[in-house]
């Protein structure tokens, strides 16, 4: 087995351990309100995060380019109550225009 397989069940068999533990050491145990409010709000904050690193980053720079036009797009089409797929559409035809002329 090369090392590089060997580093991918290694970490695979970490994570099983590490979400395997949440449970167990829980389980029973009541979470203090102010952190289960607290663990709520951490996955959408997350995620937004990951939004705007993939929309205004390239390596390790800060860019507005088609993308963030996309974005804005999508934004006002949010705003303005405009369903999901509807939101999807107008987000890639404006990153595309944008594109065009860039």
């Amino acid at each position: 087995m090369s090392s590089a397989w060997a580093a991918v069940l290694l970490v695979g068999a970490g994570t099983f351990v590490l979400k395997a533990v949440g449970p167990v050491a829980v389980a029973g145990r009541r979470v203090p309100a102010r952190a289960d409010r607290l663990l709520a709000l951490l996955a959408p904050a997350i995620l937004a995060a990951l939004v705007v690193d993939e929309t205004f980053a390239t390596g390790r720079s800060l860019v507005v380019d088609a993308r963030s036009a996309g974005a804005a797009a999508g934004v006002l089409a949010v705003l303005s109550r405009a369903p999901l797929w509807l939101v999807v559409v107008v987000g890639a035809v404006a990153t595309a225009i944008a594109r065009l002329f860039s």
